[in-house]
């Protein structure tokens, strides 16, 4: 039985969800200081905090996979990507970009490969914006689910709407987040955005987030999955104000749709690749500096720099004054530097081959 699993033929009774106190919003510093305020509630422990997430992720790269995992998981109890015991109840996935049929076909897949049907998953693939009555579906729904764990909505820029004429780029995005962030407040759900990444890269993952900061601003936690060109199939930076900031490898299974986080530091699973690419670039352009290096292949600056003399007292590469790299002394390209491709700088993986969305 796989971690965390549960008895399929016993599935545990729903969690009672407490009836929430008339909300408060003013004390005084004895007073806060004497109120016994519940803990949190999650979605997914340490991952999906009650109030708004935001999942940013670049397209094709497997959102919808790990937005639907996520709900049937949820529904069911069982645990989250492979790893993270839940509670289970009800969930809601808009897949605003999907049909019945592509729906279809994704549950099928992952029913295939092991998984089991989930009732207490409800899809959605047709909902009006905010403004024009997606409030009012999700309330519905969710006055009829008073047991609900989670609200998926795939994607955000399908429910948010057009926004308020003349008001500025950041006062939309934020005021389109706040819709969500109410309803989320106000039933005590989390809710999970699911949204795009800017094409160009960005040290601080945060800035990556499609939009101004008027959206990561006015979100609880922003989450966003990146590609690496490591062994793991990606990367989940995470960071909120109830959610420990983190990142976590993640695996993707292309024949169940799963993905899985894994074991360890993601660093451990980037670290080799990482490794193999610097010292291609080192015998391409020796004398480089670790700035260029990691403006030319789009990379942290800092993780470059830590890496490179590592790299330095392991004999991979040479450290020359004035803080410039070089080829270690008779390195060829064939001594444990595997050649680069033009698909392993895009982010390739095997996962390529099949449908990612």
């Amino acid at each position: 039985m796989p971690k965390g699993a549960t008895d399929h033929a016993c599935p545990r009774a729903l969690s009672p969800v407490p009836e929430q106190p008339a909300r408060k919003t003013r004390w005084t510093d004895a007073e806060l200081m004497a109120v016994d305020f519940p803990e949190p509630r999650w979605a997914v422990p340490g991952l999906l905090c009650e109030g708004l997430n935001l999942l940013a992720g670049a397209p094709k790269l497997g959102k919808s996979w790990l937005s639907l995992g996520l709900g049937a998981a949820i529904a069911n109890g069982d645990p989250a990507l492979n790893a993270i015991d839940v509670e289970r109840g009800p969930v809601l996935y808009c897949a605003l970009e999907d049909t019945g049929r592509r729906l279809q076909r994704r549950r099928r897949q992952m029913l295939a490969a092991g998984g089991r049907a989930a009732p207490l998953l409800t899809l959605e693939t047709a909902c009006p914006t905010m403004a024009h009555g997606g409030e009012a579906l999700l309330c519905e729904w969710l006055d009829a689910n008073p047991h609900a764990r989670l609200v998926i909505v795939d994607t955000f820029a399908k429910m948010r709407g057009a926004d308020p004429a003349g008001m500025s780029a950041y006062a939309a995005d934020y005021a389109a987040a706040v819709r969500f962030k109410t309803l989320a407040d106000h039933y005590n759900v989390p809710f999970l955005l699911i949204h795009h990444v800017r094409k160009q890269g960005a040290e601080d993952f945060q800035d990556m987030v499609s939009g101004t900061n008027g959206l990561t601003g006015a979100v609880d936690a922003t989450l966003v999955l990146k590609r690496t060109r490591g062994q793991a199939d990606g990367v989940l930076h995470v960071t909120g104000r109830d959610v420990e900031e983190a990142e976590y490898a993640m695996s993707f299974d292309a024949t169940s749709g799963a993905w899985t986080k894994l074991d360890g530091p993601a660093g451990d699973y980037q670290m080799h690749d990482t490794r193999a690419l610097l010292t291609r670039f080192v015998r391409e352009y020796p004398g480089s500096k670790p700035a260029a290096i990691a403006d030319a292949l789009q990379l942290n600056s800092n993780s470059v720099r830590q890496t490179l003399s590592r790299m330095a007292k392991d004999a991979q590469v040479r450290a020359a004054p004035g803080g410039t790299y070089f080829p270690t002394e008779g390195a060829s390209d064939s001594d444990s530097c595997p050649p680069l491709s033009q698909l392993s700088l895009r982010h390739s993986t095997a996962g390529d081959q099949h449908e990612q969305e």
